[in-house]
C-alpha cells in the first residue's frame, strides 16, 4: 500500500497534535503547568539543543525534539557502565577491593608503579585511584591538570581522570568475558526494551587524522595507544533509550518487578565520596555525580553531563528523570549555562 506525501503530512500533523495534547493532559495530571511548559519548549528552540524529555511517576509530560536520534553521550557513558559493573559484582564477577596488580592490570610505558598498582577497583569507581597514566579520550583540561605520577596515594585525591573510566571498561570485559556493548543489550537494553540500541560497535583509531564514518553505530572503542593501552568506549543513543535508563534508577533497579541493577548498588554509588564544588555543592560518588544537602553529606539527586551540555538527571524527590540533549556530532552551538536555565524552567512548570 501505497501512501501519498501529503496524506502522510497529514497523519504526522495528527499524531504530533494527539501526542502533544496527551503529553499537556499527563502534565496537568502530574501537577505541571503546560503552559510553563511551552516557555520551556520556546527556550529550547533558542538554545541549539535537539531533544528533551521529563518523566514523572512514568509518565513522559514533556517530550521535545527527534528523542530517536542516535548520537554520542559522551560523559554519560559512565552511569552506562556503573549498570554493567553492579550486575557485575552481584554475581561475584568483580570484586572491587581487588588492586589493579590482582587483576594484572598494566599499561604502555611509563607503567604503572607499585603504587598505583595498589589502586582499587573502588577507587577508580570513585575516579580517586591516583593513576595520572595518559588516557584515550582525555580531554584539554585533563592533560592540563593531570597531577604527577606517584604524587597522590590511590583513594586519597579526587581527579576526573579518563584513564579510571577506561581501565573500568577494560576490567570489566576481563572478568565477565564478554563485550561491554554485549553486556548492555544482554543486561539493559533488551529487558527495558530500547527501542534504538542495537549493539553494533566498531573499533577507532584516534590516534589517526582520518575520520570513521559513526552514523551506523551504537558504540565505539576508541583507541589511542600512544597514550594507553585501553581504548575508551562510547555510546550513541537515543533520548528516548536514555531516559528508560533513567527510569531504571529512579526505580532503584527494579524494571517489571525485577531487579535489573542492585539497589545497594545504586544506593552505594550514590554517597558523597567527594565533594569537588561546595558553591553548587556538587558531589561524586562512584561514576555519578550528585546534588548534596546543604551539609554536604547526602545526596538529593544525581546526574552526570556530557561535554557538560548534555545530561541525564535522577531526581528521586520528585519521581522525576531529565534528558537533555545537543547532537554534537555535527556543528553546533551551545551555551553551557543554560543547561541549568533549562533545569529551573522544568521546575518552574511545577504547579
Amino acid at each position: 500500500m501505497t501512501i501519498n506525501k501529503n496524506k502522510l503530512v497529514k497523519y504526522t500533523i495528527v499524531f504530533c497534535t494527539v501526542f502533544i495534547l496527551f503529553s499537556c493532559n499527563t502534565a496537568n495530571k502530574k501537577g505541571y503547568s503546560p503552559k510553563k511548559l511551552e516557555v520551556l519548549k520556546a527556550f529550547l528552540e533558542s538554545t541549539g539543543a535537539t531533544s528533551m524529555i521529563v518523566v514523572v511517576e512514568g509518565e513522559t509530560i514533556f517530550s521535545w525534539g527527534n528523542t530517536s536520534e542516535k548520537h554520542i553521550i559522551h560523559s554519560i557513558r559512565k552511569p552506562l557502565i556503573h549498570s554493567l559493573i553492579g550486575i557485575a559484582v552481584q554475581q561475584k564477577k568483580i570484586d572491587t577491593s581487588m588492586t589493579m596488580k590482582e587483576l594484572g592490570i598494566q599499561d604502555i610505558a611509563p607503567k604503572l608503579t607499585d603504587i598505583e598498582s595498589k589502586a582499587r577497583v573502588a577507587d577508580l569507581l570513585k575516579s580517586k585511584s591516583g593513576v595520572y597514566h595518559l588516557a584515550s579520550a582525555m580531554t584539554k583540561n585533563m592533560k592540563k591538570y593531570l597531577p604527577k605520577r606517584n604524587s597522590k596515594q590511590p583513594g586519597t585525591y579526587y581527579f576526573y581522570n579518563n584513564w579510571d573510566f577506561n581501565t573500568l571498561g577494560a576490567i570489566l570485559e576481563n572478568q565477565t568475558e564478554k563485550g561491554l556493548y554485549n553486556l548492555f543489550l544482554e543486561n539493559i537494553a533488551i529487558p527495558l526494551k530500547m527501542k534504538d540500541y542495537k549493539e553494533i560497535s566498531i573499533n577507532i583509531d584516534g590516534d589517526s587524522k582520518e575520520k570513521t564514518d559513526i552514523s551506523n553505530v551504537d558504540g565505539y572503542y576508541k583507541y589511542q595507544k600512544s597514550k594507553s593501552a585501553y581504548p575508551a568506549y562510547h555510546f550513541r543513543m537515543s533520548s528516548r533509550d536514555l531516559a528508560l535508563f533513567g527510569q531504571l534508577y529512579l526505580n532503584n533497579g527494579v524494571w517489571n518487578n525485577k531487579q535489573i541493577v542492585p539497589k545497594e548498588w545504586i544506593d552505594v554509588s550514590t554517597k558523597p565520596y567527594s565533594v569537588y564544588n561546595k558553591k553548587k555543592r556538587i558531589g561524586y560518588g562512584m561514576l555519578w555525580r550528585l546534588n548534596l544537602t546543604e551539609d554536604l553529606k547526602k545526596m538529593n539527586s544525581y546526574f552526570h553531563t556530557g561535554k557538560s551540555i548534555q545530561l541525564l538527571g535522577i531526581y528521586p524527590h520528585s519521581k522525576m528523570v531529565i534528558v537533555h540533549r545537543v547532537n554534537t556530532e555535527r556543528k553546533y552551538a551551545y551555551n553551557k549555562e543554560d543547561l541549568d536555565k533549562t533545569i529551573q524552567l522544568v521546575f518552574d512548570a511545577k504547579i
